[in-house]
C-alpha cells in the first residue's frame, strides 16, 4: 500500500505534462496528505491495527475508481454519461467519509501520542510532545480543506452535468 500512494506523485507530473487537466495545487495537497497520513499509520503500530485504517484505503481506492475510468473514457473520445453522473455524483458522500474517516484515524494518533508522552508508550519519534499538535492543528486544517473540497466538487458537478445536458440537446 505504501508503494502504491508513493506512486500518487505521478498524478502530479500528469498535470503538469498536460495529460491531466485537473488543477495542480488541490491535487498536490491530496498527494501531500494521503502520504503523511500513511506515514503516520506506518509509524504507528497502535493505529495500523484500528479497522478505520481498512476503511481508509477502501474509500480512497473508491474514489480513484470512480475517477480514473471516466478520465480514461473522456482521453479515449468515448465520454460515458454514467460514468460522468457517478463520478461527479458519488465522489461527493464517498469524500466526505473519506476525510471523515481520515480525521478518525488522526484522532486515534493523537491520543496514542498523547499516551506515549505520558510515559506510557515508547515511540522511535524523537519529541513526542509536539507531534500531537501538529496533528490537532492538522485536523482544523482537514475540517476547512474537507469543507473547501467539498464545495468545489458540488461546484463541478454542476459545471460537468450542464456542460453534458447542453452537448445531448444539440
Amino acid at each position: 500500500m505504501s508503494l502504491c500512494q508513493l506512486l500518487t506523485v505521478l498524478e502530479l507530473f500528469h498535470i503538469a505534462d498536460g495529460l491531466d487537466r485537473s488543477w495542480l495545487l488541490p491535487r498536490l495537497v491530496q498527494v501531500v496528505e494521503r502520504n503523511l497520513l500513511l506515514l503516520t499509520v506506518v509509524l504507528m503500530e497502535e493505529v495500523q491495527s484500528q479497522p478505520v485504517i481498512c476503511v481508509q484505503f477502501l474509500l480512497w481506492n473508491v474514489l480513484d475508481l470512480l475517477r480514473y475510468p471516466q478520465e480514461l473514457l473522456c482521453a479515449l473520445g468515448f465520454p460515458s454519461l454514467s460514468m460522468l453522473w457517478n463520478r461527479y455524483t458519488l465522489s461527493i458522500p464517498i469524500y466526505i467519509l473519506a476525510a471523515a474517516t481520515e480525521g478518525i484515524v488522526v484522532y486515534q494518533a493523537v491520543h496514542h501520542l498523547e499516551k506515549a508522552s505520558r510515559g506510557q508508550l515508547q515511540l522511535p519519534i524523537s519529541s513526542p510532545n509536539r507531534v500531537p499538535i501538529i496533528l490537532k492543528t492538522y485536523l482544523l486544517i482537514l475540517a476547512v480543506g474537507a469543507a473547501v473540497t467539498v464545495w468545489q466538487l458540488l461546484r463541478e458537478r454542476q459545471h460537468q452535468l450542464e456542460k453534458w445536458n447542453k452537448k445531448l440537446k444539440k
